[in-house]
């Protein structure tokens, strides 16, 4: 028999626009197709939003075609595709889900179990949908890329230490290995939920040369760079030799030579890359896992700060506005009702 398939409210963009106009994003009803065979079919319950929304927004024009953006959603597994086997209908799930694939901002949304964690028990959805992106991103920052482990020594600074990714970059760091974790703050609020995240020492970045050398006179050992440009001199200046910088955007233009005359390496970090181009892989799974464990376990905590209702166009639009125009801390969730 075919499968059978569903419809689903969404919120969709459909050109390029000022986030302001009133068709900025809108309400739309779309068909769901059937889950594939490693697909979930959740009822989402609720998502975050994350700047990668605002950026697609802004750069990719779908041309009239309606365009569901999000990524981090948790939620209700109501169907599964034949070849799935670690989850079962009733399951609550929690995940960052897949760039090349429709997004989360939808009463159902269909994901691949192998990028899809088990909610940990001890949070709601909310609270569950602050975490996925930003602690696969923080994840793969400093255990793939930088190679730590809880015998690592040494001084890590967290730059934007109390946005999405440093708020769990600071906590996956103090609690995972045995750095010093400098973080990057120039507010007290944002100085404050640092400190609260675990970070041991905070220092403005509008004066970073300077009060970095009061922490480390010989300099730090790697960096986690969410904002790189014009930075690369002064990461440069502030790293010991062969130090190592992690970076999660992608400023255009940027020149790299200023690491060469201390061997310093600089690593590009994008959590989509494991399903975009290693499908079959249950990294982000099994990493999914252990961030639930680890927070039912109360060594990592939520970063939502800013809690928002029901999941429509209106207040996705206010979303997307707070993004755009203030320095977040922690993360702006979006519960369905």
């Amino acid at each position: 028999m075919p499968k059978t398939r569903s419809r689903t409210s969404a919120v969709a963009y459909l050109y390029n626009c000022p986030i302001d106009a009133p068709d900025a994003l809108v309400d739309v009803d779309l068909e769901v197709a059937a889950p594939g065979p490693h697909d979930l079919l959740v009822e989402v319950r609720a998502v975050s939003v994350n700047p990668v929304d605002v950026k697609v927004r802004a750069q990719v024009d779908p041309g009239g075609t309606p365009k569901v953006l999000g990524f981090d959603a948790a939620g209700v597994v109501v169907a599964t595709g034949d070849a799935v086997a670690s989850f079962a209908v009733g399951d609550e799930v929690y995940y960052a889900g897949s760039i090349a694939r429709p997004g989360s901002n939808a009463g159902l949304h269909l994901v691949d179990e192998r990028i899809s964690g088990h909610k940990p028990r001890s949070l709601d959805f909310a609270e569950a949908a602050a975490l996925p992106l930003t602690a696969i991103t923080a994840w793969e920052a400093l255990f793939d890329k930088l190679g730590l482990t809880r015998s690592s020594r040494g001084i890590l600074l967290v730059m934007a230490a109390a946005g999405g990714v440093g708020s769990m970059a600071v906590q996956l760091a103090r609690h995972l290995t045995g750095m010093t974790v400098v973080g990057t703050a120039s507010r007290p609020e944002s100085a404050a939920w640092a400190r609260s995240m675990g970070a041991h020492h905070v220092i403005n970045h509008h004066h970073l040369r300077g009060e970095l050398r009061e922490i480390a006179p010989s300099g730090v050992d790697a960096i986690i760079s969410p904002f790189s440009a014009g930075k690369v001199e002064t990461y440069a200046e502030v790293l010991r030799p062969r130090g190592e910088v992690v970076a999660i955007d992608e400023p255009e233009g940027l020149d790299l030579l200023p690491l060469k005359s201390k061997s310093q390496t600089w690593h590009w970090e994008f959590m989509f890359s494991r399903p975009l181009h290693e499908p079959d892989s249950t990294y982000q799974r099994e990493l999914l896992d252990e961030v639930a464990r680890l927070v039912d376990d109360g060594v990592l905590r939520t970063t939502v700060t800013s809690r928002l209702s029901p999941l429509n166009a209106e207040t996705m639009r206010a979303a997307h506005l707070q993004i755009e125009t203030s320095a977040n801390i922690g993360k702006i969730v979006v519960e369905a009702c």
